[in-house]
């Protein structure tokens, strides 16, 4: 039943990053699980509105189609599984399903409605469109991505031998995740919905990096931390390790940072901790400078690494002046 699903673990992949096949064995979409005695009850807008002409109202989308409409899990991390939906209407979503939620129906709303208003407002952050909240489920519909994520870029091109990615692409992604950082930070928390603490991302990761056919990415899950119960499993993708933060020091921007650099780092050198594309000339200097960025982001020193705001002053001072 559901629950199999949710407590099943991962198989990880040779280089530690969770990729489609093994998603789909150790999950099965929700197409396959029946007896949910809510399957007719509709999804909630993340404009808040239950049936006033948001998005999810707009499509008539209830438990039930959403059942029918999930054709493959691509996804797996401790917070829960990603699938693929495709509606009558032949638009895809990339659902997300939790494995463990501890909030209340009412406060899981009031944050994902927020964290859906919040996501709306930059072009560098995955939009939530919708929620369903069920004593057996809870997930939430975003956007979806066919190009995929910058680990199943990454990770696919690894294993075949090949460059993936031009220098002028990664710059792009690179850019694209640090505006999507300086936004969440510029947040103000204090405004922002009762114990939902807005101006952290707190799962920055190259899996919840999205990539657009142009190269530009959005950054997704931001909030779902807050949301949702983290579970071990293997959610390996980064080939350096987390710092040992004191007690309450894990969610904080200085994180946000750390893990910013894990990611111009793994875009920058690979596994070989060595160029893997093609640079020369000023296009070398350029990632030389990007690369020493990235080993600020992880100094073993929270308070030593640099803010976002510095760290896009740099980008576009050093590397493009």
């Amino acid at each position: 039943m559901l629950s199999r699903a949710l407590n099943s673990k991962p198989r990880r992949s040779f280089h530690g990053v969770e990729k489609e096949d093994s998603c789909r064995s150790a999950a099965s979409t929700l197409s396959e699980y029946g007896g949910f005695t809510d399957d007719l009850l509709p999804l909630i807008s993340c404009d808040g509105s239950d049936h006033k002409g948001g998005w999810a109202e707009s499509q008539h989308l209830t438990l039930r189609q959403v059942l029918r409409s999930s054709v493959a899990v691509v996804g797996e991390s401790r917070l829960g599984f990603t699938e693929k939906v495709v509606l009558l209407d032949g638009r895809m979503c990339a659902l997300k399903r939790f494995r463990k939620v501890s909030l209340r129906r009412g406060e899981f709303g009031r944050r994902i409605v927020r964290v859906g208003l919040v996501s709306s407002m930059s072009d560098y952050l995955v939009p939530v469109a919708a929620y369903f909240y069920s004593k057996r489920i809870k997930f939430v519909v975003c956007d979806y991505y066919p190009m995929g994520s910058l680990a199943d870029l990454l990770a696919s091109a690894r294993e075949q031998n090949q460059t993936a990615l031009t220098w002028n692409q990664r710059l792009k992604i690179i850019l694209s995740v640090a505006r999507a950082i300086e936004f969440i930070h510029s947040r103000n928390s204090s405004q922002e919905a009762k114990h939902l603490k807005s101006n952290v991302h707190g799962s920055i990761k190259a899996s919840n990096v999205m990539i657009n056919i142009d190269f530009t990415a959005r950054l997704s899950d931001y909030g779902f931390i807050q949301l949702a119960e983290r579970v071990e499993v293997g959610d390996a993708w980064q080939r350096k390790p987390q710092p040992n933060f004191e007690h309450g020091e894990v969610f904080c921007q200085e994180s946000d940072v750390y893990n910013f650099g894990i990611i111009i780092l793994d875009l920058l050198q690979g596994p070989n901790k060595d160029f893997e594309f093609c640079v020369q000339g000023k296009e070398r200097g350029q990632a030389l400078q990007v690369l020493e960025i990235g080993l600020a982001c992880t100094n073993k020193s929270p308070g030593a690494r640099p803010t976002i705001q510095e760290i896009l002053l740099c980008l576009g001072d050093e590397v493009f002046m």
